[in-house]
C-alpha cells in the first residue's frame, strides 16, 4: 500500500515548548488510521503538523511521495491534504447555502459550485433542510458538519480529522461518522484524532497511540482494545 502520508521522526515545538518527540507514523492510501492518545498526549500537534499547520522541529512529512516538510499549508492543501478542525469555523451571519458557495467557489469555480452542493447535500442531508437557515442559529452539531461539508466535498487525498466528535449528542456522533465512511469508501485516506475510541476503532484499520508526544503503541484496530490503557478508552 503506498503511503499518502508519513512522519519519520517528527519533532515540534511551540516556541521553547517540546510537543512531538521522533514521531513516525504512515497512512496509506484509501486507509484509516486512528491517532488516539490522552488529553495533552500531541494528538492535535501532529494533526497540525500532518497537513501544513506546524513545521516539524526535527524530522520529515512526505506527502503522497513528495517531502513537504517546512513547506506551507496551501502546498499540502494542492497536494491533496485537507484539515477539519475541532470546533465550528462558519460564518454566523450566512445562510448554509451561502457558507458553502462561498467555500465552494474559491475551490472549484464558478461551474462547479451547483455539483458541490449537491454532493454537500448528499452527505449531510440535514443541511439540505437548513440550507436557507443563517449558520449562527444552527445547533452545535450542525455547525460542525457545516465546517466538515466544506472540507469533504473537495474529496482530498488525505482528511485530517481532528476531534470532529467533540461536545456533541451521540446521534450526531454517528451521522458524523457514517458520513466519514462514505468519504472512505469514496478513496479518501483518513487520520482520526478521537476521544471517543469506539467510533473510531470501528471505522480504522489501524491505531497509533501517544503518550507523552511520543508513540506509546501502534497496532491494528483489533488489537487495540486490549492495548488501549482505559483512561484513555473511557475518557470521552
Amino acid at each position: 500500500m503506498s503511503a499518502v502520508l508519513e512522519l519519520r521522526g517528527v519533532s515540534a515545538a511551540y516556541g521553547p515548548f517540546r510537543s512531538l518527540f521522533e514521531v513516525s507514523l504512515t497512512v496509506g492510501a484509501g486507509e484509516a488510521v486512528a491517532l488516539l492518545g490522552s488529553n495533552g498526549a500531541g494528538k492535535t500537534t501532529t494533526a497540525r503538523v500532518a497537513s501544513g499547520l506546524l513545521a516539524p522541529s526535527s524530522g520529515t512529512v512526505w506527502v503522497d511521495g513528495a517531502d513537504l516538510s517546512g513547506a506551507p499549508a496551501w502546498r499540502y492543501a494542492r497536494a491533496g491534504v485537507a484539515h477539519a478542525p475541532e470546533g465550528r469555523s462558519v460564518f454566523a451571519t450566512l445562510s448554509v447555502e451561502d457558507n458553502l458557495r462561498l467555500s465552494f467557489r474559491q475551490s472549484k469555480g464558478r461551474a462547479g459550485v451547483g455539483a458541490a452542493l449537491d454532493r454537500a447535500f448528499e452527505l449531510f442531508p440535514v443541511l439540505a433542510k437548513r440550507r436557507h437557515q443563517l449558520a449562527g442559529t444552527l445547533s452545535g452539531g450542525e455547525q460542525r458538519m457545516l465546517s466538515m461539508a466544506r472540507v469533504m466535498v473537495d474529496a482530498p487525498k488525505l482528511l485530517v480529522a481532528d476531534e470532529l466528535s467533540l461536545g456533541l449528542a451521540p446521534i450526531v456522533v454517528d451521522q458524523v461518522y457514517d458520513s466519514l465512511q462514505r468519504l472512505r469508501e469514496a478513496g479518501t485516506a483518513l487520520l482520526i484524532v478521537e476521544q471517543h475510541v469506539p467510533h473510531a476503532l470501528a471505522l480504522c484499520d489501524r491505531v497509533v497511540l501517544l503518550g507523552h508526544g511520543a508513540v506509546a503503541w501502534h497496532g491494528s484496530a483489533s488489537e487495540a482494545p486490549t492495548a488501549i490503557p482505559d483512561k484513555v478508552f473511557h475518557q470521552a
